[in-house]
């Protein structure tokens, strides 16, 4: 049996004076992460907090956001380092980049060994443009440790034609870092991950950034799980482990890579099978999908 432990770092954002208290929080935080889990996954843009190092930060517009590329090499170095000395694979939430003269939301996955990998978010948030951010075009599955992996980052898990690639391109556990500014968009993402675990069978792991530390920065709202398919080999509601709303902690589950290829071939629901059954009576309609989008 392939057990995967995966913890979530539910990561309150807060007032900082400069990197190192940033850095302090997250090296606290992985200490309550075990190390035997084979991944570790933090938020969507959870540096935000770096922003209050700024003097001006309570008077700065949205674009003040860019501001957070200029964390990017100590951002690196931190969890290059903890993902070395700790001997774990870490998803590093995302983090604004900017390459060449555009702004990217991005996801770096940090390697033992030092090999990093990343992936640029592909549906910004209608919000993100006041940011200058564009959307990356690859959507990538990585064979990093026990299983292969893909990222959707927040409002990629409202596309549901994200998921669909990664698990046709093999992905067994989509990690989903988000940072949702009110309960509704919380609710949204969590859904619509619990959705793409079900209609893909496959794990998805949602962890959210938490904030409350004022305009102009957004307040967080979230709740991290560990979600499956809703079928017999787990829970009934699809929640193999849930922190508390709106509280800083770690959590920690085990998944089961050979549950869920089993459960594909037998399961009450074999939707990831089924779904491409009728991709000819999809091709069909295609046309008519066009014609209604434009």
């Amino acid at each position: 049996m392939t057990n995967i432990r995966i913890s979530a770092v539910q990561f309150r954002a807060e007032r900082v004076s400069g990197f190192e208290d940033f850095e302090r929080q997250v090296r606290g935080l992985m200490e309550e992460v075990p190390l035997d889990s084979d991944y570790v996954l933090f938020p969507e843009l959870f540096t935000v907090g770096l922003l209050t190092s700024f003097p001006d930060w309570e008077t700065a517009g949205p674009s003040a956001m860019m501001r957070l590329d200029q964390f990017t090499v100590p951002f690196k170095k931190l969890f290059a380092d903890l993902a070395a000395q700790r001997g774990q694979i870490i998803v590093a939430g995302s983090h604004l980049e900017k390459r060449g003269e555009d702004y990217f939301n991005v996801s770096t996955i940090f390697q033992p060994n030092g090999d990093m990998a990343e992936h640029k978010k592909s549906h910004i948030f209608p919000a993100e443009g006041n940011w200058k951010t564009r959307e990356g075009e690859e959507l990538n599955v990585f064979d990093i440790g026990p299983a292969r992996i893909g990222i959707a980052i927040c409002y990629e898990a409202e596309i549901p034609e994200v998921s669909h690639i990664l698990s046709r391109q093999g992905a067994d556990i989509v990690f989903c870092p988000s940072y949702t500014y009110t309960e509704f968009g919380f609710w949204r993402v969590r859904h619509c991950a619990q959705s793409r675990s079900i209609e893909n069978q496959i794990y998805v792991v949602h962890c959210p950034t938490i904030c409350e530390i004022g305009k102009p920065i957004d307040s967080g709202y979230g709740r991290s799980a560990i979600l499956t398919p809703c079928d017999t080999p787990w829970t009934a509601n699809g929640i193999a482990v849930e922190a508390e709303t709106n509280v800083q902690t770690v959590i920690t589950g085990a998944v089961n890579l050979d549950l869920l290829y089993e459960n594909r071939k037998t399961g009450a629901a074999t939707t990831f099978n089924d779904r491409i059954r009728k991709s000819g009576m999809y091709a069909n309609h295609a046309p008519y999908a066009q014609e209604r989008s434009n």
